[in-house]
């Protein structure tokens, strides 16, 4: 057997080039191991398809030790397990509760609710630039996905300052805002929640509290303030993709042009730009139930494995030259794996894919002459997500 390539995670030449990285171990080998801050090491499945059937492998599973556990106050504790961490028919039942709110179908609908929401961003945006530059992560990028979560769930539009600094706090990652905001967010979905008890609504916040009142055995008051305060953290993941999406465009003038041309391209270049610049570098660890063997490599029970998202992305055997960018790449001819895969495939994906062409599409007609400034462009050493920190562009008409 083939010796197993290590990565270190925290190596700063890692943590400056992933994909490098990730491309090295993958070419060696379908599995590697990782050398992680904070959860030891852990196995890495490098490939695309070792990756999608680790991630629908029942053998494999998420649990409470894939979390580090957020220190939050202990009125706060019996919100903290998610349906993410759930397997089995738990998972299912909960999943079933909200996969209806986020079909492709009702995405689609949602469009017209999210097209507002980025015109009066883009016209904060012009109002913020200082001659004409200006950053779109905290004036684009940042408040947009959560503007779209808190109109789909429900949140009154007066409260909504309040959960964009929330958003931001996310958004940045870890670090103490992010930590004084999860238990706020936890605080004001169960105040949400009160509030709207008792009440009409058409939005899902609506809908949850009616299943609640119906049912409490099928929705308990501790489930329903969870998967709302979840669905908000989890309702962020676009900031990364649009500001990564917006960078790799102004990077690319070929491919950028291409889509000024013909904006019938978006919807393929939402995808095309998630494999290719995804922010999701890894998938959660899940962990092996029993002794197992992934590509002959024998995995013992109990032992974490994440799958290279990023790397499997790239994977030459799964995608015809992968490290070129692509906006006419055919699309679902394989799927890319940025919002993960089987029973846990990310519930927002069809609202997040719609939340992102409604964002680009809107950005470049405004701004036919966008252009990214000289070093303009910044990013932060975090090993499971590939973000930046500042993007600031031109806002030329």
């Amino acid at each position: 057997m083939a010796e197993i390539p290590e990565i270190r995670l925290a190596d700063p030449a890692t943590l400056a080039d992933p994909l490098a990285a990730y491309a090295q171990a993958r070419e060696r080998g379908p599995l590697a191991r990782l050398v992680t801050p904070g959860f030891g090491t852990m196995w890495a499945v490098t490939r695309y398809a070792e990756v999608k059937a680790m991630l629908t492998d029942p053998r494999f599973a998420l649990n409470a030790s894939t979390y580090q556990r957020l220190d939050v106050p202990e009125h706060c504790r019996r919100y903290l397990r998610t349906m993410q961490e759930m397997e089995g028919e738990e998972h299912a039942r909960l999943r079933r509760l909200v996969s209806p709110a986020f079909t492709a179908r009702r995405a689609a609908e949602f469009r017209p609710r999210i097209v507002p929401l980025v015109d009066n961003l883009l016209d904060e945006l012009v109002e913020r630039a200082e001659d004409g530059v200006v950053d779109l992560l905290p004036g684009f990028a940042g408040p947009l996905p959560m503007d779209v979560i808190c109109e789909l769930v429900g949140i009154p539009a007066a409260d909504r300052g309040r959960w964009r600094e929330y958003g931001a706090a996310v958004a940045a990652g870890h670090g103490p805002a992010f930590v004084a905001a999860v238990p706020a967010i936890m605080r004001d979905a169960a105040n949400a929640v009160v509030g709207r008890t008792g009440g009409s609504g058409v939005d899902l916040l609506a809908e949850l509290v009616g299943i609640h009142a119906e049912d409490s055995d099928r929705l308990s008051e501790t489930e329903l303030v969870t998967l709302v305060w979840h669905l908000v953290l989890a309702g962020q993941t676009p900031t990364n993709v649009i500001a990564n999406a917006a960078e790799a465009l102004l990077r690319h003038p070929d491919q950028l042009a291409a889509l000024r041309v013909d904006q019938g391209l978006l919807p393929g270049a939402v995808e095309e730009l998630t494999r290719w610049c995804g922010p999701q570098l890894l998938s959660l660890p899940r962990y092996a139930r029993e002794d197992v063997e992934i590509a002959g490599v024998p995995i013992g029970k109990g032992e974490p494995v994440t799958a290279m998202l990023a790397g499997a992305n790239r994977d030459p055997r799964a995608f015809a030259e992968p490290d070129r960018l692509d906006l006419r790449r055919p699309a679902g001819r394989p799927g890319h794996l940025g919002y993960g895969h089987g029973p846990h495939f990310c519930l927002g994906a069809a609202l997040a894919r719609v939340q992102i062409e409604v964002a680009l599409g809107a950005l470049l007609r405004r701004f036919p002459g966008l252009a990214l400034v000289e070093g303009g462009a910044r990013r932060v050493p975090d090993p499971g997500t590939w973000r930046l920190t500042e993007l600031r562009v031109a806002l030329r008409p």
